[in-house]
């Protein structure tokens, strides 16, 4: 028997760490391979992570709630010679266990990243400029914005994994005036240690009230508990509730949204349904939908207008070649989460039907993969499931658009006849399209939301399934 490490597998583009939710094995059970072992969230989904090898669980390196980073070890496992032989190459030499801190940020681990980038300065850990650094595109928009060069950002420490910047870091830099990193402030480090402890030295008046209790900061540093009263409860963001809050602000914050509106006669396409739902039902076992005749229509408005379907980086605008349209999904919990039909352009309407089913079903039992919910060029939001007539949806960075469509209602319309207007019951729905207007002006925006109408209103009822 041997000992083989378990590391923390790399769960998507992008993905640099995850958090370990919960421990499905304990120290001493046997483990069988490709058996799940624990519990990972990431930024993007929720997964189980199976085991490589069969053997007995020895160590638990790592506790759940710790975050850790992508290929660092999270278990010991015990396991035959053969299969630790076979793991013996790709096994990493671990980062010293006593390498100091700066910043709450372990300096050892980002030793191996920088060592990957070829970076001359890796042997200096955290202390200088790290050319080499990954910096997450909501970092290097905040520095864009806040007129920050890449030589300070190089300079900035970072709490994040393997000394990465995060949003706090940046903000909290940008909040203390932006003082000369580098070289430029390399010549006054004890002045500004000093004077950054200054306010928390400096005794208080003797006539000054002491604080309330429940004002007081905690001992380690983390905010207050609010105070409530007997009528109120207090209940704490679950985690994919802080990151759903965190990026609705950030989007706000990043794109001037504007939102056009449209009504669209959908009775042809509402009598298509009604007439081969059942059918369908029968024959593939699972429900027809509205939803993949909305993507449908969307795919084709963006292949009409493609300026839709881009991303901003600077001063430069990304244009998308292939169409993934999100669509977002209700979680029991109540949550949110948007998963993406890749190359929705190339699915015909039994295929995009079975495609949305799939991975809604998926959504809903937590069993999607980190790849369904990568690569998004624009997002579709049904507020009509919830009988909603109108949305004004936040988008999803760092797309430029997303649509909500509504629910759609019975209404008395006027109809045209070569005999003359009548006056007849009629299917509508409205279709809002919030869209970033850095990149999209109202015309493209208004022309846009008017064409994916114009596809819903113009559905052929010969349309086979």
């Amino acid at each position: 028997m041997a000992r083989v490490e378990m590391v923390m597998p790399k769960m998507g583009e992008s993905i640099m760490e995850g958090t370990v939710l919960k421990w499905l094995k304990q120290v001493g059970d046997a483990i069988e391979q490709d058996e799940s072992v624990l519990e990972v969230a990431t930024d993007k989904v929720d997964t189980e992570v199976p085991a490589i090898y069969a053997g007995v669980l020895q160590e638990i390196l790592v506790q759940e709630g710790e975050v850790v980073a992508v290929g660092a070890p999270i278990a010991i496992v015990e396991t035959d010679v053969a299969a630790a032989g076979a793991s013996a190459p790709a096994a990493a030499p671990a980062a010293p266990q006593a390498a100091p801190a700066i910043n709450g940020a372990a300096t050892a681990a980002a030793v191996p990243y920088l060592a990957e980038q070829n970076d001359p300065q890796a042997d200096k850990r955290l202390s200088v400029a790290q050319p080499g650094r990954f910096y997450s595109p909501l970092v290097l928009s905040i520095a864009r914005e806040e007129g920050i060069s890449m030589a300070d950002l190089e300079y900035l420490p970072g709490t994040g994994s393997e000394g990465r910047v995060t949003k706090k870091d940046i903000l909290d830099y940008v909040a203390g005036g932006k003082q000369p990193l580098g070289e430029a402030a390399s010549t006054k480090p004890q002045a500004a240690s000093t004077a950054a402890a200054a306010p928390t030295t400096t005794p208080a008046p003797a006539a000054a009230p002491a604080p309330k209790a429940a004002s007081a900061p905690a001992a380690n540093g983390s905010k207050p508990m609010p105070s409530v009263s007997g009528g109120q409860e207090l209940i704490e963001m679950d985690r994919m509730r802080k990151m759903i809050a965190q990026r609705m602000v950030d989007s706000k914050r990043i794109s001037p949204h504007v939102t056009s509106f449209v009504e669209a006669d959908v009775t042809e396409l509402v009598n298509w349904r009604n007439k081969h739902k059942d059918a369908y039902k029968k024959r593939e076992g699972e429900n027809l939908t509205f939803t993949p005749i909305f993507i449908q229509a969307v795919a084709r408005a963006i292949q009409d207008f493609p300026l839709i379907n881009v991303s901003i980086d600077g001063d430069y605008i990304i244009k998308k070649r292939d169409i993934n349209i999100g669509v977002a999904v209700a979680l029991p919990s109540g949550n949110l989460i948007v998963p993406v039909i890749h190359n929705a352009d190339q699915l015909n309407l039994n295929g995009l039907s079975k495609k949305v089913n799939d991975l809604a079903n998926r959504a809903r039992a937590n069993k999607l993969k980190p790849e369904d919910l990568e690569g998004g060029t624009y997002t579709l939001s049904n507020v009509g499931s919830f009988g909603n007539v109108m949305g004004t949806p936040i988008i999803m960075q760092p797309q430029v658009a997303i649509m909500a469509v509504g629910a759609i209602k019975k209404k008395p319309a006027v109809i045209e006849t070569p005999q003359g207007d009548l006056i007849g019951v009629r299917h509508f729905m409205f279709l809002s399209h919030s869209y970033d207007h850095r990149v999209v002006d109202g015309s493209l925006g208004g022309m846009f939301v008017r064409k994916v109408a114009d596809y819903l209103e113009q559905f052929d009822p010969n349309t086979a399934i």
